[in-house]
C-alpha cells in the first residue's frame, strides 16, 4: 500500500514523499520536493496523491473520487480536442435508422464524409485526427467487395425506414440523374466521357441515377458508365426497383430528358404510371396549333390533350410569359446583329444559314416561339379522374426535391471529383456517399435545419484533451451539449 508522508527537513521545510513498507522495511518510492509554506505543501500533496493513484492503479481505499477530477492545473497541458459528441451522435443516428451492418471503418467513413469530405486515405487520417480512432489504410481496399455486397440490404433498410417514418408506399417516386467526374483524363469501361452536368466534358465521368420520395428522402440509386444517355436509364432502374421490392401502384416523376415514344410504350407495358416534363419545342405542328387555339392566356389556366406520349397537360403563367418574352426579344436582337454583320459561329437561336457567309432571320421559329410564350408542358398517362391537371403540375414541380438531394451530395458531401480508378472502390465511394446522403436528409427533415447547420452545431461540442504531466496520461474533459442540440437530437434519436 502506497502512503504519502510529510517529513520535516533540517532547513525547517516539509518534504513530501511516497513510501511503502516491504518486509518491515520502509521504501521511499518518490520524493516530490520540499515546501516552505502551506500553499507549496498543498500543491506537493496534490501531486503526490495523483502520482500514487496512477502508481497503484486503483483509488485510495474508501475513496469515491474520480481520478480524472484530481489533477494539478500547473502540471497539465492542453493538447487538443476530440469530436466525440459528433461521432457518437451520428453513430446513434445511423443505428437508429436500422443500419446495423454498417460498422467499423465503413461506418466511420460515412461519418467523416459528413464531418469533412476527403479522399479515402485522407479520411482514414482524419478519423484518427478528429475522433481518435485508428484504422489500417489497406482495410478499405480489402473490404471493398464485401461492403459492396451490402448495397441491396442497405437499400432495403432505407425503404423500411422510409415506410415507418415517412409513410412511403411506392405510390410516388422522383427520378433524376447526375454526373460525377474524375481527376484524370483516362477512360475505361465505367469512366467515360459524356455530357457533363458539371461542365467537365473533357474528363471521364460516371452517371448516377437517384430515386427519392415525395419528401426528398433518397431510397435507391444505380451507377452507369459516363457515356450513357440519361433517357436510357429510367426503364432498367425503375423495373429493377419494382422487381426487387414487389412495388405496386407505382408513379415515377422525371424531367423532360426521360421521355421518348419508346420509353412511354415500355412504361405503359410495365404498368408504370409517369409524370414527365414535355419539350414543347419538339411537338408536332398539329399539337402546337391545338395548344395555341385551346389554351387561354390567363394565369394558371390549363388544357389536356391526348398525344402518342400520353396526355399532354399545358399551363400558362404570366410570370413565365414575361420571362420568355424578354429572352425571346433579346435573342431576336442578337439574330438581327448577326444578319447585318455575319460571323463564322453565330451563337443565337433565331438565325438560319443561307450560304457560307450569309444568314437570315428564322421567322418560322420566331412564330413558333411566340405561340409558346408563358406555356409549360407535362406528359402523363394518369386519367383526369385520378390526377387532375393541377395535381400533375404540382407533383412535377416537387421534382426540385431530388435536385436538393443532388446539391447536398455534391456540395455538403463533396461526392465529386472522384479519385479512385478501379470499379470496386468507385462503387464503394458512391455507396458511402449514398448512406451519408440518406442520413443527412433524415436529419434535415426531422430537425428543420440544413445538414450544414446541424453538423456545424455538432462540431462546437468538443472533448478537451488534457495531458497530466505527472502521470503522462491523457484525460478527457467533455463539454455538455446545449439545449438546442438536445432538442435536435430528441427529434432524431429515441431516448435510451
Amino acid at each position: 500500500m502506497v502512503k504519502i508522508r510529510i517529513v520535516n527537513t533540517r532547513s525547517k521545510a516539509k518534504a513530501v514523499q511516497a513510501i511503502k513498507y516491504q518486509n518491515n522495511k520502509r521504501i521511499i518510492l518518490k520524493h516530490f520536493g520540499s515546501a516552505h509554506n502551506d500553499e507549496e505543501l498543498n500543491e506537493l500533496l496534490a501531486i503526490a496523491k495523483e502520482w500514487s493513484i496512477d502508481y497503484v492503479g486503483q483509488m485510495f481505499l474508501f475513496s469515491d473520487e474520480d481520478p480524472n477530477k484530481i489533477f494539478n492545473i500547473n502540471h497539465c497541458a492542453f493538447i487538443g480536442v476530440w469530436y466525440h459528441f459528433f461521432y457518437q451522435s451520428f453513430t446513434d443516428i445511423i443505428w437508429e435508422m436500422g443500419y446495423k451492418d454498417i460498422i467499423g471503418l465503413l461506418k466511420d467513413l460515412v461519418i467523416i464524409r459528413m464531418f469533412e469530405p476527403a479522399s479515402k486515405l485522407r479520411s482514414i487520417e482524419l478519423i484518427e485526427q478528429y475522433f481518435g480512432i485508428k484504422h489500417r489504410r489497406q482495410k478499405f481496399y480489402d473490404q471493398a467487395k464485401k461492403w459492396l455486397e451490402l448495397k441491396l440490404k442497405i437499400e432495403q433498410t432505407t425503404i423500411e425506414f422510409a415506410k415507418k417514418h415517412y409513410n412511403f408506399n411506392f405510390d410516388l417516386l422522383f427520378y433524376d440523374v447526375t454526373t460525377l467526374y474524375f481527376e484524370t483524363f483516362e477512360e475505361d469501361e465505367l469512366r467515360r466521357n459524356g455530357f457533363s452536368k458539371d461542365n467537365k466534358s473533357q474528363q471521364p465521368q460516371i452517371l448516377i441515377a437517384l430515386m427519392v420520395t415525395k419528401e426528398g428522402f433518397p431510397v435507391a440509386y444505380e451507377v452507369f458508365s459516363g457515356n450513357t444517355f440519361e433517357g436510357k436509364t429510367i426503364l432498367p432502374v425503375v423495373k429493377n426497383f419494382i422487381k426487387k421490392h414487389n412495388a405496386r401502384n407505382f408513379t415515377i416523376i422525371a424531367d423532360a430528358a426521360m421521355i421518348s415514344t419508346e420509353n412511354v410504350k415500355n412504361l405503359i407495358e410495365n404498368k408504370i404510371n409517369y409524370i414527365v416534363g414535355a419539350r414543347l419545342g419538339n411537338v408536332s405542328k398539329e399539337t402546337l396549333e391545338a395548344i395555341d387555339k385551346s389554351l387561354s392566356r390567363e394565369d394558371a389556366k390549363t388544357i389536356r390533350l391526348k398525344t402518342d406520349k400520353g396526355f399532354l397537360i399545358c399551363s400558362f403563367s404570366n410570370v413565365r410569359y414575361r420571362k420568355d418574352k424578354f429572352e425571346m426579344e433579346k435573342q431576336i436582337e442578337k439574330a438581327k446583329a448577326i444578319v447585318e454583320n455575319p460571323s463564322k459561329n453565330p451563337k443565337t437561336k433565331f438565325t438560319k444559314k443561307v450560304s457560307d457567309d450569309k444568314f437570315e432571320i428564322n421567322h418560322e421559329l420566331i412564330d413558333k416561339t411566340k405561340k409558346l410564350l408563358g406555356i409549360k408542358g407535362y406528359y402523363t398517362n394518369l386519367e383526369e379522374k385520378i390526377a387532375s391537371n393541377q395535381l400533375v403540375i404540382q407533383r412535377y414541380h416537387e421534382l426540385y426535391k431530388i435536385e436538393q438531394a443532388f446539391r447536398i451530395s455534391k456540395s455538403d458531401l463533396q461526392t465529386r471529383p472522384i479519385f479512385h480508378f478501379k470499379e470496386e472502390p468507385i462503387k464503394l465511394h458512391v455507396l458511402i456517399c449514398f448512406i451519408a446522403l440518406v442520413v443527412s436528409k433524415h436529419v434535415e427533415l426531422k430537425t428543420g435545419v440544413s445538414i450544414k447547420k446541424f453538423t456545424h452545431e455538432c462540431k462546437k461540442i468538443t472533448s478537451g484533451r488534457i495531458l497530466n504531466q505527472i502521470t503522462n496520461k491523457e484525460m478527457i474533459l467533455k463539454a455538455q451539449p446545449n439545449q438546442q442540440m438536445l432538442e435536435y437530437l430528441s427529434k432524431i434519436v429515441a431516448p435510451h
